[in-house]
Parts: structure tokens; C-alpha cells; sequence
């Protein structure tokens, strides 16, 4: 170690002590010598910046913070250091510019990105803004522990999208009308906007048999789809004198709709292995019917039999009163193919029962049926201290031909050969 070197960590040492005895007088003292005899060392030129900091003195931190900054340009701190200073200065620009290259060394660095989204937001640059503060919303999650301030930070930030996306809204309404959501052509590009808005995500497809491309990856189908659907209701009260009878006398034909195979681990289903929280009666199961309950049940299959069934040996159709109990929660899960519409036509539906299907939550009507692809993620719960019965059956996608519908059947058969 040379000379000055020596001298130079002699004035460090008793600017340490200075600090701790709290005498800024003799900090500044011996912070000054060591900077005589080491003018280009960024440390220090970033301890006497703040210094000036602290005295109020804007342009004289942000002198020495910049010098230190061009001398170690790779380190992310001193540059955050010449943008506080810029800040206190109303430099909008130079406070831009140095947190821009704090972030170009580490643009996950979590004190640049909030700065830089409470720059932009108080240069009322709103696209800027949002950009910046999803940056702080996705790296503050990422931090195991986070401390107080990361969490506060983004709460800031989700706060923030929250006024954005309420403002967007309002012009949004304004421009294509509050009332479009009665509107079922509008369906999907008040979807899209939710999207935007960041009030829903993207629900796709996730088959766990056979995955058929180019149909619509839609949550609910449109209505206007499934004709038919009017002559089911019209039945309601037949089919539910009906399921009720079996819930009530079902015996055998009453069973857990989840039955996991003895020795499987833990999964989301372990709660409804086993359980008539979920009870199902089969009208037919895997394209076989159960002739017992259908005889009981005359209303319901001849309600089956006009819809459009996918007779499919041994894979569909499938039909059966589903009944939930008080507090019963059906878990997030997807199907098994998507060229088949799952049908709900809700019996007994207490308040407090909700169905969630992808993006969308619907409460059951009684007497209102509707059609869904079970192959986007859904689930459902019974929020009330009563049963809620549904029937539910399945049959063929609305957009397969009928060519390809007797295309599937020969393919599934083939399968099984």
C-alpha cells in the first residue's frame, strides 16, 4: 500500500469514528482529505454527494454523483443516486436518463423500476406509468420476504392500475356503450377488453384426451347455438320432480362423483375422494345407459333423447344429477376433449352457488340452461346451507359438421379396436 493509499484509509477510518460519535464537522474534515488525495474514487465522491444531498445542495450532490457514476458506470446504485438528485432539482429528463441507465445494467433492479414508475406517473406520462409500475407489481412478487416497502410499493402500484384501468373503462363506455354487455354479439370483444383492462386473463384448451383444432376455445357457448335448449327448460319442473325423487330414494344409483383409485397420492380432489358432498346419479355413463334410472326418470330421458347426444361406445354420452352440498367447493380442472359442449340445466339452486368458467362466474337460474367447454378450466361451489341440484349431460361441439361428428365416432371406435 502506498503513501497516499495509507493516508487516504487513515481519513476513512476517522470519518467512520466521526459518524458514530455523531460530530459531522470532523466527518466532512476527513472526508474532504480523502477526497484531495483520492479525487477519483466514486465512493467517495458518492459519500461527499451526499452529503451536499442532505444540506439541500441539488446541483452539487448531482455534480459528484455524476462524476462518480461515469467513473463506475456499471454499478446501478450511484446512477438511482444522480436521478434523486435530478428529482429534487424538477430535472424531469436528467432523472429519466439516469435511471434509464441504472436500469440497462440491471433492469431488474427494484428501487430504479419504482422511482422510474413514480417519475412517469408525476409526468402524467400514462402509458409510461402503467408500463413502469407492472415492471414494480412483477419484480416486487418475485422477492421471497419481501420487506414493508417492496409490499407497499406494490400496493402503490396495483393502486395505480386500478385508477388507469377505471379511467379506461369510463372512455371505453363512453365510446361503445356502458349497455353492450346485454348484447351477446358483443360477448367477445367485451372479453378482449377486459383483457386489456386487466380484469380477466386468457383461458385456453387444456385437453386431457383429444384435442381438436380450429374450434372456437370459447368458455360459454352462445345460446343461440343449441335451439333445442328451450324445449329442455320447458321441461324443468318434470325433471326436477324427478331428480329430487332420486336424490331422496336414489339408493344405490346415489354415489360420489369422485372416486379415486385405492393407493393415489394427495391431490385437489382428496377432499371429494370418497364423499357425497358431490353426488352424482347416472342417467347414462360412458355412452351406457343406466336403464334402472331412466324408467324412473321418463321425463328426463325423453329430454335427453331430443338432444343432440354424441353416441360414442363406451366414451360418451354421459348424464347424470349432479347435487352439491352445503359448502362443497368442485376444484379448478379441465376436460377431456373439446369436441363435446357440456350442458347444465340447474334444478335447485340455492343463493350463494357460483360456476366459474375460465374468465366468467355465472349464478345458476333455475330453469335456465346453458352450454359450456369443459375443457377450459372451471370449477364450482355451494356457498349456502342447502343442496343445489344440476342436471348435466354432454353432447357434440356446435361447430363440428355432421360429417365430422361420424368422422369422431369411427375414429374413437378404431381407437378401441
Amino acid at each position: 500500500m502506498t503513501e497516499q493509499s495509507t493516508k487516504v484509509q487513515q481519513h476513512l477510518a476517522a470519518f467512520a469514528d466521526a459518524r458514530r460519535r455523531g460530530d459531522r464537522d470532523a466527518e466532512l474534515r476527513h472526508l474532504d482529505a480523502a477526497l484531495a488525495l483520492a479525487p477519483k474514487d466514486p465512493q467517495l465522491l458518492n459519500a461527499r454527494g451526499m452529503h451536499h444531498l442532505q444540506d439541500g445542495s441539488w446541483d452539487k450532490a448531482s455534480d459528484l454523483f455524476t462524476q462518480a457514476a461515469m467513473l463506475d458506470p456499471g454499478e446501478p446504485i450511484l446512477w438511482i443516486n444522480v436521478a434523486t438528485a435530478r428529482r429534487a432539482m424538477d430535472d424531469v429528463s436528467g432523472e429519466r436518463a439516469a435511471l434509464d441507465r441504472a436500469l440497462a445494467n440491471d433492469r431488474f433492479q427494484f428501487t430504479a423500476l419504482l422511482r422510474k414508475a413514480e417519475l412517469e406517473q408525476r409526468a402524467g406520462k400514462e402509458r409510461d406509468a402503467v408500463l413502469a409500475w407492472g415492471a414494480v407489481i412483477q419484480v416486487g412478487r418475485q422477492i421471497a420476504n419481501a420487506p414493508p416497502p417492496v409490499i407497499e410499493a406494490i400496493r402503490q402500484g396495483e393502486a395505480f392500475m386500478a385508477t388507469h384501468a377505471g379511467k379506461l373503462t369510463a372512455r371505453y363506455d363512453g365510446l361503445f356503450g356502458a349497455d353492450r354487455a346485454a348484447d351477446p354479439d358483443m360477448r367477445r370483444f367485451n372479453r378482449c377488453l377486459d383483457i386489456v383492462l386487466g380484469r380477466s386473463t386468457t383461458y385456453r384448451n387444456e385437453c386431457h384426451g383429444l384435442y381438436y383444432p380450429f374450434l372456437p376455445a370459447d368458455e360459454f357457448f352462445d345460446k343461440r347455438l343449441f335451439p333445442w335448449l328451450a324445449e329442455l327448460e320447458a321441461a324443468t319442473d318434470d325433471i326436477r320432480r324427478e331428480g329430487l325423487a332420486l336424490i331422496e330414494h336414489g339408493g344405490e344409483d346415489l354415489r360420489p362423483y369422485v372416486r379415486m383409485e385405492e393407493g393415489s397420492p394427495e391431490s385437489k380432489w382428496s377432499p371429494l375422494d370418497q364423499s357425497l358432498d358431490w353426488t352424482a346419479c347416472f342417467l347414462w355413463e360412458y355412452g351406457v345407459p343406466n336403464q334402472r334410472v331412466l324408467d324412473r326418470c321418463p321425463a328426463t330421458a325423453a329430454a335427453l333423447a331430443r338432444a343432440p347426444l354424441a353416441p360414442v361406445p363406451g366414451k360418451a354420452p354421459s348424464a347424470f344429477f349432479s347435487m352439491l352440498r352445503p359448502g362443497a367447493h368442485i376444484p379448478p380442472h379441465t376436460g377431456v376433449t373439446n369436441t363435446r359442449a357440456i350442458v347444465h340445466l340447474p334444478l335447485v339452486v340455492p343463493s350463494g352457488c357460483e360456476f366459474r368458467v375460465g374468465g366468467e362466474t355465472r349464478q345458476w337460474v333455475e330453469g335456465e340452461a346453458f352450454a359450456f367447454d369443459d375443457t377450459i378450466e372451471h370449477e364450482a361451489i355451494n356457498r349456502s346451507d342447502h343442496n343445489r341440484l344440476v342436471l348435466i349431460f354432454d353432447v357434440w361441439n356446435p361447430h363440428l359438421s355432421a360429417q365430422e361428428q361420424a368422422s369422431l365416432v369411427d375414429f374413437f371406435a378404431s381407437q378401441d379396436a
